[in-house]
């Protein structure tokens, strides 16, 4: 095992997801340090996570994190709202790495927004979790929030039939129940459901700004490398390597695929 301070500036960073949808968050944060190199890990074997139980996903997190300890990794995102929502307190601090957990990270940045309404479509685990509410609050308690889990939308995403006239009637109907809030701002709590948000915003339309992690997460982790003295100084020499429970070539080269696409 790698300890931590034997990690440096040119250590991986590290992502990991139930399956693809993290890559919604690589995508950014790959932007924002083009110089790093990248291990993102797809646990498609246990997807999806918001079905799971909390000891289920601690021993799925801990095999992964352990791995990621291996491969000498100097942070690790948790780029899935349902284990930042609901294990982030019981890892922190257990390994030789950082941990960013998405719903944290987000949840300031929400906070910060001149809203009332706040939407958040999530898994089953992060919606009952109450992870967005609880930690919005910390910042600002004047932000009302309305939680709606989609259970059919991990699976449109990684089956890719979000375009299928049954998906899409889910999906608008999924919508209609969240404008019936009135929210001011949606949030997509799901690393999953940005693949979708074409098909979002033409059921929202100008009605209602959508909002996803990736882009705070990126800024998040910038600032707290530089910080620490842990950017990389590659210049544009960081890699991306793909890792997969499931370990086919199919759902590599999807990876490599999404990983490239507008999102």
């Amino acid at each position: 095992m790698i300890t931590s301070n034997k990690l440096n500036s040119d250590s991986p960073i590290a992502f990991f997801d139930s399956g693809i949808g993290g890559l919604t968050v690589l995508n950014k944060v790959k932007k924002v340090l083009p110089d790093e190199s990248f291990i993102y890990y797809g646990d498609t074997v246990h997807m999806p996570y918001g079905e799971k139980t909390k000891e289920q996903l601690l021993e799925y997190s801990d095999n992964i994190f352990r791995f990621f300890e291996e491969k000498g990794c100097k942070a690790v995102v948790m780029a899935c709202n349902t284990t930042s929502s609901v294990i982030y307190n019981d890892v922190a601090g257990k390994y030789n790495f950082k941990l960013y957990p998405i719903v944290q990270s987000v949840a300031e940045v929400l906070s910060g927004l001149n809203i009332k309404r706040l939407g958040i479509f999530a898994t089953r685990a992060t919606i009952e979790s109450k992870a967005y509410s609880k930690n919005i609050a910390r910042y600002n308690q004047n932000i009302e929030v309305f939680g709606q889990f989609c259970p059919d939308w991990v699976h449109f995403v990684e089956e890719n039939s979000m375009d299928k006239p049954e998906n899409i009637k889910i999906i608008k109907a999924d919508l209609d129940k969240m404008l019936a809030n009135e929210p001011e701002r949606i949030v997509l709590g799901c690393t999953h459901y940005p693949f979708a948000r074409g098909m979002i915003s033409q059921v929202v339309g100008d009605k209602v700004a959508i909002f996803d992690g990736g882009n705070g997460t990126a800024r998040e982790m910038k600032r707290r490398l530089s910080s620490a003295g842990k950017l990389s100084d590659a210049e544009g020499k960081g890699k991306v390597e793909f890792i997969n429970s499931r370990n086919t070539a199919e759902e590599l080269e999807l990876c490599r695929y999404l990983l490239n696409r507008k999102i």
